[in-house]
């Protein structure tokens, strides 16, 4: 049994197999063709020497190959000196033949008149067009002298002109069009690249910066307790595994997290890391893609504090108005920044693009010994009844063994985190500017 084809692809036409630039040319080539053999025919019936009908053929050639091969091109090499002097050979090559041929030849003024309209600019293509349609009707009249044949003959040329304006625009924009279409597809191939990129590197950095944590901890309870460590090595060995199985559906797109799992989760990871934790949450159920960015932003406040701070203390603060809903996160003791600022930023420049794609906003400041990531991001669908109120500081409670997991049973896997580096950066709001993030003050260092 014989199997459907591919689907066309964005650079073909349905018709056949061609590609559409070769099919479109095939078609303008047609066409063209068909109308100077008309005036070869004209040519033929007035029965001249076979040297003026060789002539005739060699100048009909002349005048396809500069309208196939020249007029086909986009208006910016015919406006040029040398698109000029092939429009003026081209005026010569429909004239002055009439001086031989007469009447037979008065079908190719036609050629000249799409011409004009495609090497001229407007103001001037249009009189020039009317002014090629008045000559001929005036030397259709010097032949025949009857109000008929020049109506036929300047109808006729109108017609030739604007259809060879029509099909050589027409096979310039089938090769703009799938120029277009190939770009849009190679921007959409970069695009899933760079969305399979961030979302792995936002889910390895977390998860990557939990195992290290708890390993050096393990480490640290080797010899004064052996239960915990072989405790902290078992939640070790199903965090790496959930962050395999996480790291498999990447490939599959965008994940839904939810804001109230992974509070629970940044308080864990905190506190086994001896860091006082603070955790101030004020909000209804938020909208899925609200809460999703916000624990996006939990997620990478908390790998820059494990991975670039000293930090005691960590403030998060969760609140939510009538049309927005925000997150802080605020430590102490930071480390300098690095003097490459390549070397971090991934994260904060991840961040501030999931937050744009919902109309929000990431900022982030440095106040002496304290820095501050926020993040707002617009409600766009109406809130349901109130979930429960996390308030008070919680940094003192026993959660070191809070199980990394969001509402799927999974470890929170294709947001934000930072495997290769984050480093703090020097207040200001990030903004998508053309695949840089950028700090507002860093137009006034410039």
């Amino acid at each position: 049994m014989s199997s459907a084809g591919p689907p066309p692809t964005p650079g073909r036409l349905l018709a056949g197999s061609l590609p559409a630039p070769r099919l479109a040319t095939g078609v303008v080539t047609a066409v063209f063709v068909s109308i100077a053999f008309v005036g070869f025919l004209h040519v033929l019936l007035l029965r001249e020497s076979v040297g003026a009908v060789a002539l005739s053929v060699a100048l009909i050639v002349a005048l396809m190959v500069m309208q196939l091969l020249w007029y086909t091109r986009d208006a910016g090499p015919l406006r040029s000196p040398i698109g000029y002097a092939i429009l003026c050979a081209q005026a010569c090559l429909v004239y002055l033949p009439m001086l031989l041929y007469g009447q037979a030849w008065v079908g190719m003024p036609g050629f000249l008149a799409g011409s004009v309209l495609l090497v001229l600019r407007p103001v001037v293509a249009w009189p020039a067009f009317a002014a090629v349609v008045a000559s001929v009707g005036a030397l259709q009249w010097s032949f025949t002298a009857q109000p008929v044949d020049m109506l036929f003959s300047s109808v006729s040329t109108v017609t030739t002109g604007l259809v060879v304006y029509g099909l050589s625009r027409l096979s310039t924009l089938v090769v703009e069009v799938q120029s277009s279409r190939a770009e849009i597809a190679r921007m959409a191939v970069l695009r899933e690249r760079l969305r399979f990129a961030r979302d792995l590197h936002d889910l390895l950095g977390y998860s990557l910066s939990v195992i290290t944590l708890k390993i050096e901890l393990t480490h640290r309870l080797l010899e004064k307790s052996p239960k915990e460590a072989g405790d902290q090595l078992l939640e070790i060995l199903e965090i790496s595994r959930l962050a395999l199985s996480d790291a498999r559906t990447v490939a599959s797109g965008y994940r839904e997290l939810s804001l109230e799992e992974e509070c629970r989760s940044a308080v864990s990871v905190l506190a086994a890391a001896d860091i006082a934790v603070r955790l101030d949450s004020d909000h209804t159920d938020l909208p899925v893609q609200a809460s999703t960015v916000l624990a996006t932003v939990l997620r990478e406040g908390v790998t820059n504090l494990l991975r670039h701070s000293k930090a005691k203390k960590c403030e998060i603060t969760i609140r939510q108005t009538h049309d927005n809903a925000s997150i802080e996160i605020a430590n102490d003791d930071l480390q300098p920044q690095p003097k490459n600022r390549d070397e971090g930023g991934r994260g904060l420049h991840n961040l501030s693009v999931r937050a744009k794609e919902i109309g929000g906003s990431v900022t982030v400041e440095q106040e002496q010994s304290t820095f501050r990531l926020r993040a707002e991001v617009p409600l766009r669908v109406d809130r349901h009844a109130p979930s429960r109120v996390l308030k008070g500081t919680l940094g003192a409670l026993n959660v070191s063994r809070v199980p990394l997991r969001t509402s799927d049973g999974s470890e929170p896997a294709g947001v934000a985190g930072d495997a290769d580096g984050v480093d703090s950066v020097a207040g200001g709001e990030f903004a998508d500017d053309g695949g840089e993030v950028v700090a507002d003050c860093a137009d006034g260092e410039e």
